[in-house]
């Protein structure tokens, strides 16, 4: 009897054919399932108790690390005293605490908020502020969004009409939003770049061909990720994102940053654009929020764009036809509440400055293994490129299930790693994380 029979069997009382999971290989999970059932601080546990280091914060949104208690009582508390209104006509205090929590760590100005279940809702929500506020403006005809190749903005009909990941649009193109595409910003020349790689600023200037081709008249935005985080850590290069910012200004081109990843302090900062030094239009974002212990999003807008919306309405007229069941949901507030006061209270952003330059030491040790041919890296988010095998995104698949096996969890998108530690671990966690990853990659030939 093989392992993966042997784990088969022993977990046949966990799984069944009901649940089809997201964003994987049903039928190769099935015959070799990987399952949590338990997590605490670093670590995720399996069935059979054996612990896993968590080198990729859940999916980026665990940055306190797991089974914080001050989350679970502010959750439970909550529950019993208001579990649930929709904020359709009715408001609850929740919503109000949590928008101003948040607004105390955004940009100067950003401090209106639109709260969602999720980042791919955040999204969406933003191209339809986008087109509101253009509306408000007398401009209607500006409907063209702008956004890059290898872009991911989550998997609602407008985010993937903004994706630049192929097997994320192919079968689902031409049903949302009207979008144009820039290049990426990545270059072979800026290999091992760590930080902002010194070369590709001119990269903005696709912006420029895009509004001599279909017209500023009617573009509405142009959308991007400070870091382009789910294509494998596209860092952006020194003077980019300041070109795109005073082309926009020049055109009335709304810019909107997708922090949805790079939120919350993985750049050292509460907000990639506050590390950058760029003011956006409007920011989404999600997942740390609430630490990943509840669902939830949203939108920071300026002022400017808000009350253009809302005074462009009549007396007693929904001034924006929009909004979600779960928008501002009170379980989800309280959460986010808890959350936010956790990284006020332990300096959470600072910490997790202090630690990049460690974690980024450690990852660019990294160059010199066979396997290997880029790495890119800011703050506490490292990309790792590996060469691939016969199929593309074979080996970015095959390398993170041993790293599973061998006790560390790390996201794979094709042949790329992608790793966001923790925020509040350690140095010797860091050690323990790039022990494991050196170890397995020293295995495999490419």
């Amino acid at each position: 009897m093989t392992l993966v029979t042997m784990m088969t069997a022993h977990y046949q009382d966990i799984l069944n054919d009901n649940f089809w999971l997201p964003f994987t290989p049903n039928k190769d999970f099935r015959n070799d399932p990987k399952l949590f059932v338990r997590a605490e601080g670093d670590y995720y546990y399996d069935p059979d108790g054996r612990a896993i280091l968590d080198g990729v914060s859940g999916l980026f949104a665990s940055a306190l690390g797991h089974g914080r208690k001050e989350l679970a009582e502010a959750v439970h508390r909550q529950m019993l005293t208001l579990d649930f209104t929709a904020s359709f006509y009715r408001g609850h205090p929740g919503a109000f605490a949590a928008a101003k929590a948040l607004s105390a760590l955004l940009p100067p100005g950003l401090d209106r908020i639109f709260f969602v279940g999720s980042g791919s809702e955040a999204v969406d929500t933003a191209l339809k502020i986008a087109l509101a506020y253009h509306r408000a403006k007398g401009r209607g005809g500006r409907n063209i969004f702008v956004s890059r190749e290898r872009a991911y903005h989550g998997v609602n009909f407008g985010g993937v009409s903004l994706s630049g990941l192929p097997n994320n649009r192919r079968n689902f193109d031409g049903v949302g939003p009207r979008v144009v595409h820039m290049r990426h910003t990545w270059l072979a020349e800026n290999r091992y770049s760590r930080g902002q790689p010194g070369h590709g600023d001119f990269l903005a200037d696709d912006l420029l061909r895009l509004i001599t081709l279909h017209g500023a008249e009617n573009i509405a935005a142009c959308v991007v990720e400070p870091i382009a985080g789910s294509t494998g850590v596209l860092v952006p290069p020194v003077g980019y994102l300041e070109r795109l910012r005073q082309i926009c200004d020049r055109h009335d081109i709304l810019l909107i940053m997708d922090e949805v990843i790079c939120g919350f302090g993985r750049t050292g900062r509460a907000f990639a654009s506050q590390s950058f030094n760029i003011r956006p239009d409007i920011i989404t974002l999600a997942k740390a929020i609430t630490n990943g212990a509840l669902p939830m999003g949203a939108v920071a807008v300026s002022r400017d764009i808000h009350d253009s919306i809302i005074n462009a309405g009549g007396e007693r007229e929904i001034e924006f036809f929009h909004g979600y069941t779960w928008s501002a949901h009170p379980v989800a507030c309280a959460a986010a509440l808890a959350t936010l006061a956790i990284y006020q209270e332990e300096n959470v952003f600072a910490a997790a400055d202090a630690l990049s330059g460690h974690f980024l030491q450690r990852l660019f040790a990294l160059q010199g293994q066979p396997l290997v041919t880029d790495i890119r890296g800011y703050g506490l988010l490292g990309g790792i490129d590996l060469a691939p095998a016969t199929n593309a995104g074979q080996r970015g698949y095959e390398v993170q299930k041993k790293l599973f096996d061998a006790g560390l969890h790390l996201k794979s998108t094709g042949d790329a790693l992608i790793i966001a530690p923790i925020l509040v671990t350690g140095p010797e966690r860091i050690d323990r994380l790039f022990e494991i990853l050196t170890r397995v990659l020293s295995t495999i030939k490419p």
